[in-house]
C-alpha cells in the first residue's frame, strides 16, 4: 500500500546523470555556465511520484490517457484486501450499501482491511500487556506470593507441601510438633502419618517398588494421612502457604532432589530400601540423582524422567507420593515474562525520560541559539547572489555567467558601470556589491532580513479574522521592504454568516498600486481533474497599511473558468494545495526560468514592481492561515533560525490557542497544543526531523545556498517536489489520505523524503494565536483529517532508512513507535483504565507490580514537570488536568471515529460556506478539459509579447497624435501618454511591429504599462519625510533612468491633457471613474478602472523638473537595482 511497493513506476522520468566538467574560472569567483537542459538535481534519482504519468508511446500511437477507474496501487495490497473482505460480495456492496462505483468499493475494502489490522495490532498489544504473562506464568498469583520459605517462620510444619500452623498442637505419645515446628519452621512431616500404597491413586497400575511398597512398613505414630479428623485431633491449623525450598536447601538437605519444581522427600524410600534394587529403573534413577554431586547439578531429576518414557509415568506417582514442597524461585516462564516486563519498563521509561530530558534541553540551550540574530561570522560567509539561477536552470546560449534574463541588460551590460546614485527602493539598495565582475556576495550584502513572501490562504474567513492576520504580519518586526504578503483567496466564496465574498474582504482591505488598474483573469494550470484541471485567477496589487506599516501586497482571487462561473456555486475553489501550489509553482518556474502561464508573468511584474526585486530574490516563505494571529519578532526568529543552519529547510512556531475559554471544546485542546509543541517537536528537532509543519504557522526554504556556496539548491520549489505535490490523478484510499486531508503533512513527508539529510525544525521563540474548533462536530471532523493523515503520512516516513541516528536511537525508530502509538490508542486508554481500577481494588505488594503504576505516572507526571520549566505557569497545569479528565475523547472516541471514516475524503465541518452540502474534496471535475490549453512560455517570450503590445499603443498614439493634435481620448485609455519601451529585447523580436498588430499572446498579458511615467509608484511609507533629504530628477532623464538609462534616443515626456489618465491600456475598458471604490479597485463584480492615487511629493520616489547634477548621459542604470552580478552593487 505503501508508495514504495508500486509497480507501475516511470522509469523515463529517471533523471539524467550530469558528467559535464565545468572549465575553471579564469578569474576572482564567477561563474561560467553553457546552456544545459538538465537540472541540478538530475545525478539523483527522484522521488517516486504517488501517480506516475503513464508511459509515452514511441510507435507513433497517441498517448494512453489515464482513466479515474483505473487502480495504480499495489496489486498485492488489494488482492489482500478482497481476501479480507471476502464476506462482502461486489453485488452486495454496490444494491445494500449504495456503492455504485468501483473504486468506492476498493476504498471501502481497504479501510475494512486496515482497520482489521489496526485490531490485530491492538490484540497484541494487549496480550503483550496482560496476556503474555499469564501464558508464560499461569501461577504466579498462586505460588509466588503463598510460597513461605521452609526455616523462615518458627511454628509451622508441612504435609504433603502445605503449611499447617503448629503453635498450639497436640502431640500424641512419641512425637513432639511443637519442638519439630520451633528446630525448623515448615519442615516435612508427611512421613509421620499414617498412609497405604492404594491411598495415593497416581500410583496405581504402576510396578517399581516407590509406588507399591508399604510406606509404613515402619509404624506412623500419627492417625491417617487423609481425614480431616486427624488434623483436628492434633490441632494443625491449615494455612494458604506452600513450603517453599531454594536450591541451596534442596542441595544440602540428605534425599531430598527436585522433579518439574516439585521438591521431593525420599527419606521414608531410602529408609525402606538402604540397597539398590535389582531391575528397577525408577530405583536406579532416583540412586542417580541422590548421588550427584549437589554444587554440579542441583539434584533436578526433571530431565532424567522426562527423557525417558519408562521413567516419565512414574512422574505423577512420585509427586503425590512424596512432595514436601516446591522450588519457590521463579520457573523459566515466570523469568522470561519478568524479563519482558523489565525490558519494557526499561524501553518506554527510557523514551519517555529522553523525550522529556531532550526537550528541555533543546528549549534551554538550542532554541535560543537558533532564534538570536546571526553574527558577523556568519553574515561573512561567501553566497551566491540572489540573481544566479541554480546550475542546470534555462539559460541563453550567450549567458555565461548563469544569471536570470530579467538580470541581464544584453550588450548594454558590457558597458563601465559608474556607480551612479540609486533611485531604487530600499529592498535593492541594500544589495551592495563592491566586485562589479562577481556573482558571488557575502551574507552581509544580502543583510540579515531575507526577502520573505508571507503566503495566507483564505476560503470562508470573515473580515475580522483576515484583518487580525495580515494586521498581525504587517506589524511584525520586520522591514516592509524585506517581506510580501502572498494572499491568495481559494475562489468565489462567501463565507457562512457573511455578507460579503472572501474576494471581496480581501480586496477591500488593499490599498491599490496606481500602476496597475483592475487585473484581467490570468490562466493557469489547477489541481483538478477533468474541467477543473484548468482555472483563473486575477492579480491585485498594492501595499496592506496598518499602525504606520506600508507593506508590498498581492492578492490572488481565483475566479474560475468563464465556463464554471456561470454554473458552479464555488467558482474557482480548488483547495489549499492549489494555492500553496501557485506560489510553488511560480517560484520555481522564476528559479529554472522555465515556462510560465500568463498568471506567473503577471506575478512576476507586479511583484518586481512593488519590491524593486525580481522575484528570484526572495529566499523563504512563511505559510499562515487566514485565522492565525502571529506575534510581532515570529517572522524575525523564523528568518534568524534558517540563517544559521544551511541544512534547514523548514521550521514552525508555537502555535497557541486564541479561544481557549469558549467551550469546553477548546478547553481540552490547550494542553494537547502546548505537549505536541514542547514535547514531541521539541524532541524531534533535536534528530532535526520534525513530521508535521502545521499549515497555520510554518517558514519553508524556497531554495538554500551549498555549502561551498557557490550555486543554489532549489529546495520546496524542486520540480520534482512541486510535481509530486500537485498531482490531481489519486484513487486508491492511501493516496487519498495523503493529498486531501492532510497537504500540510504530505509537504513535509515528501520534504523529508526528497531531503533526508537536510533538517526540519521548532523554534518556540516564534509563536502565533490561532482560533480552533469550538463545537464536537467541527473538533470531530478535524481530528478525523489529522488522525487518518497522520497515519498515512508515517507509514512513508518510516520507509526513509536515511534519517538521523541509527537503530532505537533514530528518527526512523521515533517515526516507527509514533505510528505504532497512534494506531493502539484505543486499547491503550482501556488498559490505563483497567489499570487504575485494577491497582484501586488490589493495590500492588512489591515491585514488579508496581512497574506499571510507574510507567503510567511517569507518561503522565513529566509533562507537568516540563510545563513548570519551559513555560513557569502553573496555569498550564489546571489545563493538564482538564486534558486527562478527556483523554477518552483523545484517545478513544476521536481514534475510533477517524479509523472508521479511512474512505471519508472530504473537509466536513471545518471550513462550511453559504449553502454548502458535503463536499467530495477539491479538484473532482468531471468531463473533459474545456477551452485551449493555458499558454506556457519563457520570460523572454512574455517580454517580447509585451513589448509588441506596448509599442502597437505607441504605435496607435502617434497615428492619433497626428490626426488629432488637440488631443484625443476614448474609453478609459490616454494616448497621448506615450510609454517608454526600450529593452534588450527590443533588437531580438523576430516580428515586425507592423506585423505584430493581432498578436495573440497580447490578450494573455496584463493591460497596463508599470514603467509608465505618467503614472508614478505610491510612496513608500506612510510618514512623509522632508524636501530638503529629497533628491530629485528631471522627468525625462527618470523615464530614461527607469527603463534602459540613457542613450541617443529622444527623451518623451507626457504632453498636458484635458483629459484624466487612466491606470490601464488594455482595450474594451469602458468604465468611469464613479465607480472607482475607495481603494483604488472597482468592486469584483464590476469591470472597470481605478480612479487616480497621486503620489506625494515628499516621498523619496519624487521627481520634480530639476535635473540631478552630475547625471551623465552614457550611465547604465537599472530602474530596481542592479540585479546583474556583472553589474556594481
Amino acid at each position: 500500500m505503501a508508495l514504495r511497493f508500486q509497480s507501475n513506476y516511470d522509469f523515463t522520468d529517471v533523471p539524467i546523470p550530469t558528467t559535464r566538467q565545468h572549465p575553471p574560472p579564469p578569474t576572482g569567483a564567477t561563474i561560467k555556465r553553457a546552456k544545459t537542459l538538465t537540472k541540478p538535481e538530475r545525478s539523483v534519482a527522484p522521488v517516486p511520484l504517488i501517480n506516475p504519468p503513464t508511459l509515452l508511446q514511441t510507435s507513433g500511437q497517441p498517448v494512453k490517457q489515464p482513466s479515474p477507474d483505473d487502480y495504480n496501487g499495489s496489486t498485492g495490497w488489494k488482492i489482500f484486501s478482497n481476501i479480507v473482505t471476502f464476506w462482502a460480495p461486489g453485488f452486495l456492496l454496490s444494491s445494500l450499501g449504495g456503492m455504485k462505483d468501483k473504486n468506492i468499493q476498493q476504498a471501502w475494502r481497504e479501510k475494512i482491511t486496515l482497520c482489521f489490522i489496526i485490531a490485530l495490532m491492538c490484540a497484541l498489544v494487549g496480550f503483550a500487556t496482560v496476556g503474555f504473562q499469564k501464558v508464560l506464568c499461569p501461577q504466579t498469583d498462586a505460588s509466588l506470593s503463598k510460597f513461605l520459605r521452609v526455616g523462615s517462620k518458627a511454628g509451622s510444619v508441612s504435609v504433603l507441601g502445605e503449611i499447617y500452623n503448629a503453635t498450639s498442637a497436640q502431640s500424641p505419645a512419641g512425637v513432639d510438633l511443637s519442638a519439630l515446628a520451633t528446630s525448623q519452621g515448615g519442615q516435612d512431616i508427611t512421613y509421620l502419618f499414617q498412609r497405604s500404597a492404594s491411598d495415593f491413586k497416581a500410583c496405581n497400575n504402576l510396578k517399581f517398588l516407590a509406588a507399591t511398597d508399604n510406606p509404613c512398613a515402619d509404624p506412623c505414630p500419627l492417625p491417617a494421612l487423609k481425614t480431616a479428623a486427624t488434623y483436628k485431633t492434633l490441632n494443625l491449623q491449615h494455612t494458604d502457604y506452600i513450603a517453599g525450598y531454594d536450591w541451596d536447601q534442596v542441595a544440602t538437605t540428605a534425599n531430598y532432589f527436585v522433579l518439574d519444581g516439585a521438591v521431593l522427600n525420599l527419606s521414608p524410600y531410602m529408609k525402606l530400601h538402604p540397597s539398590p534394587v535389582a531391575s528397577d529403573n525408577v530405583d536406579r534413577a532416583i540412586r542417580t540423582v541422590l548421588a550427584r554431586d549437589a554444587t554440579a547439578s542441583g539434584k533436578d531429576a526433571t530431565r532424567l524422567f522426562y527423557n525417558r518414557p519408562d521413567l516419565q509415568s512414574a512422574v505423577g506417582c512420585l509427586k503425590s507420593r512424596y512432595l514436601a514442597g516446591n522450588i519457590d524461585k521463579i520457573t523459566p516462564g515466570c523469568f522470561v515474562s519478568s524479563l519482558f516486563l523489565y525490558a519494557g519498563l526499561i524501553v518506554i521509561l527510557g523514551l519517555v525520560m529522553i523525550r522529556f530530558a531532550m526537550a528541555c534541553v533543546f528549549n534551554w540551550f538550542l532554541s535560543e541559539r537558533l532564534a538570536g540574530p546571526p553574527n558577523s561570522h556568519e553574515l561573512n560567509r561567501s553566497a551566491i547572489s540572489p540573481a544566479v539561477m541554480p546550475e542546470g536552470a534555462n539559460l541563453s546560449v550567450d549567458n555565461k555567467g548563469g544569471t536570470a534574463p530579467w538580470a541581464v541588460t544584453g550588450k548594454k551590460a558590457n558597458k563601465v558601470v559608474k556607480s551612479p546614485r540609486s533611485i531604487a527602493s530600499s529592498s535593492s539598495a541594500t544589495l551592495i556589491n563592491s566586485d562589479a565582475s562577481a556573482p558571488i556576495m557575502s551574507l552581509a550584502q544580502i543583510g540579515a532580513e531575507l526577502f520573505a513572501v508571507c503566503l495566507v490562504t483564505c476560503y470562508s474567513e470573515g473580515e475580522e479574522s483576515l484583518r487580525t492576520t495580515l494586521d498581525s504580519i504587517s506589524v511584525t518586526d520586520y522591514s516592509d521592504a524585506r517581506k510580501l504578503l502572498f494572499i491568495v483567496a481559494d475562489g468565489m466564496i462567501t463565507g457562512a454568516g457573511e455578507k460579503k465574498s472572501t474576494p471581496d474582504i480581501c480586496v477591500s482591505l488593499l490599498e491599490a498600486d496606481p500602476r496597475f488598474g483592475n487585473p484581467m483573469p490570468m490562466a493557469y494550470n489547477a489541481v483538478g481533474s477533468g474541467s477543473k484541471a484548468q482555472n483563473r485567477a486575477m492579480v491585485y496589487a498594492g501595499h496592506y497599511t496598518v499602525a504606520g506599516r506600508r507593506t508590498p501586497t498581492v492578492i490572488i482571487v481565483k475566479c474560475g473558468t468563464e465556463a464554471e462561473a456561470a454554473s458552479d456555486k464555488k467558482p474557482g475553489n480548488r483547495g489549499k494545495r492549489d494555492s500553496q501550489l501557485i506560489l510553488m509553482n511560480f517560484f520555481s518556474r522564476v528559479t529554472y526560468n522555465d515556462r510560465m502561464t500568463p498568471l506567473d508573468f503577471d506575478l512576476f511584474r507586479k511583484i518586481h514592481i512593488l519590491m524593486g526585486v525580481t522575484p528570484d530574490f526572495f529566499e523563504v516563505v512563511l505559510m499562515v492561515d487566514a485565522d492565525t494571529k502571529v506575534f510581532p519578532s515570529s517572522l524575525k526568529h523564523l528568518v534568524n533560525c534558517m540563517h544559521h543552519d544551511q541544512m534547514i529547510m523548514g521550521v514552525c512556531g508555537e502555535t497557541r490557542i486564541a479561544n481557549k475559554r469558549q467551550s469546553w471544546v477548546t478547553a481540552i485542546q490547550v494542553f494537547e497544543y502546548f505537549i505536541s509543541h514542547h514535547l514531541a517537536k521539541a524532541f524531534e528537532s533535536v534528530f532535526g526531523g520534525v513530521s508535521c509543519l502545521p499549515g497555520c504557522f510554518s517558514m519553508f526554504r524556497l531554495k538554500a545556498r551549498k555549502t561551498t556556496g557557490d550555486d543554489w539548491v532549489p529546495l520546496i520549489i524542486k520540480p520534482e517536489i512541486v510535481k509530486e505535490y500537485s498531482q490531481s490523478q489519486v484513487t486508491t484510499l492511501h493516496q487519498k489520505n495523503l493529498l486531501l486531508l492532510g497537504e500540510d503533512r504530505f509537504l513535509t513527508t515528501v520534504l523529508i523524503r526528497s531531503f533526508p539529510n537536510r533538517k526540519m525544525m521548532f523554534l518556540p521563540q516564534a509563536r502565533c494565536r490561532t482560533i480552533v474548533p469550538d463545537t464536537f462536530s467541527i473538533l470531530l471532523s478535524q481530528r478525523r483529517r489529522w488522525i487518518n493523515s497522520t497515519i498515512h503520512n508515517l507509514m512513508e516516513l518510516v520507509l526513509v532508512r536515511n534519517l538521523c541516528g541509527t537503530f532505537c536511537f533514530s528518527m526512523q525508530f521515533i517515526v516507527f513507535m509514533d505510528l505504532l502509538g497512534t494506531v493502539v490508542l484505543p486499547i491503550a486508554i482501556s488498559l490505563t483504565y483497567a489499570l487504575i481500577v485494577g491497582m484501586a481494588i488490589s493495590p500492588p505488594k512489591d515491585f514488579e507490580q508496581a512497574i506499571p503504576l510507574m510507567l503510567l505516572g511517569a507518561v503522565l507526571g513529566l509533562p507537568a514537570v516540563l510545563i513548570l520549566i519551559t513555560t513557569r505557569k502553573v496555569v498550564y497545569v489546571f489545563w493538564m488536568l482538564i486534558y486527562l479528565l478527556a483523554l477518552p475523547v483523545w484517545n478513544l472516541i476521536l481514534p475510533l471515529y477517524a479509523f472508521w471514516h479511512f474512505d471519508d475524503f472530504s473537509w466536513g465541518e471545518t471550513r462550511k460556506v453559504e449553502g454548502e452540502a458535503k463536499d467530495e474534496g477539491h479538484g473532482h471535475g468531471g468531463g473533459d478539459v474545456g477551452g485551449p490549453a493555458v499558454p506556457m512560455r519563457r520570460w523572454e517570450d512574455w517580454e517580447r509579447s509585451r513589448l509588441r503590445k506596448l509599442k502597437r499603443e505607441e504605435r496607435r498614439r502617434k497615428d492619433l497624435e497626428r490626426s488629432h493634435p488637440g488631443g484625443f481620448f476614448q474609453g478609459d485609455r490616454e494616448f497621448l501618454a506615450a510609454p517608454d519601451t526600450r529593452s534588450m529585447y527590443d533588437g531580438s523580436d523576430s516580428f515586425s511591429v507592423a506585423s505584430s498588430d493581432d498578436d495573440h499572446w497580447g490578450t494573455q498579458i496584463g493591460g497596463y504599462n508599470e514603467h509608465s511615467a505618467a503614472y508614478p509608484p505610491p510612496p513608500v511609507g506612510l510618514v512623509p519625510q522632508g524636501l530638503d533629504t529629497v533628491a530629485t530628477v528631471g522627468g525625462a532623464e527618470l523615464e530614461a533612468m527607469l527603463e534602459s538609462g540613457f542613450d541617443d534616443r529622444e527623451k518623451r515626456t507626457p504632453p498636458n491633457s484635458t483629459y484624466v489618465p487612466r491606470y490601464q491600456l488594455s482595450d474594451g475598458s469602458t468604465a468611469q471613474l464613479h465607480s472607482v471604490g475607495g481603494n483604488g479597485y472597482s468592486p469584483l463584480a464590476r469591470s472597470s478602472s481605478p480612479g487616480p492615487n497621486p503620489m506625494s511629493p515628499t516621498s523619496p520616489l519624487a521627481i520634480s523638473g530639476e535635473s540631478r547634477p552630475g547625471a551623465r548621459q552614457n550611465e547604465r542604470y537599472g530602474p530596481l537595482g542592479p540585479l546583474d552580478p556583472s553589474a556594481r552593487f
